[in-house]
């Protein structure tokens, strides 16, 4: 069934999600998670897709959560979609959780193109991306404590990584919107463009990963250093570093990496996310809800 509340398209081994309700500020809905957690299952498959953008349709990147069904927007019992009073439930999760977390088990460099006003749901959804890029008419706002509830989408984990716990505190706790040049003195976004700059530097920075890189390479080292941010001791990392070394220094793409380095042309990577991951990959156990 052809996407609804988004639009995606590959191209050069770039995929981009656009989110696609411009008449609604690209208002997020149940529709609109599905589609975009549809296309990243599509983007891991697909081995052409070297880098995935990420942006908003119209003048908006995205609104925040869709409020057209009034006071009741938030009320999961009252939109039935709760299957009883057990929080532990999978029908209790919050759906921007759900997306978040399928972003970070991306095997592809995300790069958000924030193309205007990104609020809620919008600000949030943003965090499990690698690369953070606004345009001048970008705004920002977590504003959940003027909505009556609390920051979601897993943000409570990103957000201080990310910003600082200082930063997130105080963007949450006045819930005020903020423009980009906020944002980027914040550490939010990468860059800050004019508005006709910003796909462009954001393809630029998508061809430079995918014209240069081994997708293996990239794909574990994305991996690793989200996952690292909860380790308690580096030797976690010398010990995930160590095993992976070993696995990709006898691959394939090694070879030709450092091949095409002594004989002065581009590499040309024969690996495949797919199908030729180490065997040590995945090295964590998979998180329940409960």
């Amino acid at each position: 069934m052809a996407p609804s509340a988004i639009r995606y398209e590959v191209e050069d081994g770039i995929a981009t999600i656009t989110l696609n309700r411009p008449e609604k500020l690209n208002a997020y809905n149940r529709d609109m998670g599905r589609e975009i957690i549809a296309a990243f299952d599509e983007i891991d498959r697909d081995d052409a897709v070297r880098a995935v953008i990420i942006t908003g349709e119209g003048r908006a990147f995205c609104a925040g959560a869709d409020l057209s069904g009034g006071a009741k927007t938030f009320d999961y019992a009252a939109r039935g979609t709760l299957a009883g009073a057990d929080l532990s439930d999978d029908s209790a999760r919050d759906g921007g959780g759900r997306l978040t977390l399928r972003i970070f088990e991306c095997l592809k460099p995300v790069i958000a193109a924030v193309n205007g006003p990104a609020v809620g749901i919008g600000a949030t959804m943003l965090l499990a991306m690698d690369i953070r890029l606004a345009s001048e008419s970008a705004r920002f706002g977590f504003v959940f404590a003027r909505r009556g509830v609390v920051m979601e989408a897993c943000s409570s984990w990103f957000l201080p990584r990310i910003v600082g716990i200082s930063q997130a505190l105080e963007w949450t706790m006045t819930g005020r919107v903020f423009d980009a040049a906020e944002a980027l003195e914040g550490r939010l976004v990468k860059n800050v463009l004019a508005p006709d700059a910003l796909l462009p530097a954001a393809r630029a920075l998508a061809r430079e990963i995918a014209d240069n890189t081994s997708g293996i390479s990239v794909a574990l080292m994305r991996q690793m250093q989200w996952r690292m941010l909860g380790a308690d001791h580096p030797m976690e990392a010398h010990k995930i570093d160590s095993r992976l070394m070993v696995q990709t220094g006898a691959g394939a793409d090694a070879r030709e990496g450092v091949a095409a380095f002594l004989e002065k042309r581009p590499a040309k990577f024969p690996g495949r996310v797919s199908a030729d991951m180490p065997s040590t990959f995945p090295w964590w156990k998979a998180r329940k809800y409960e």
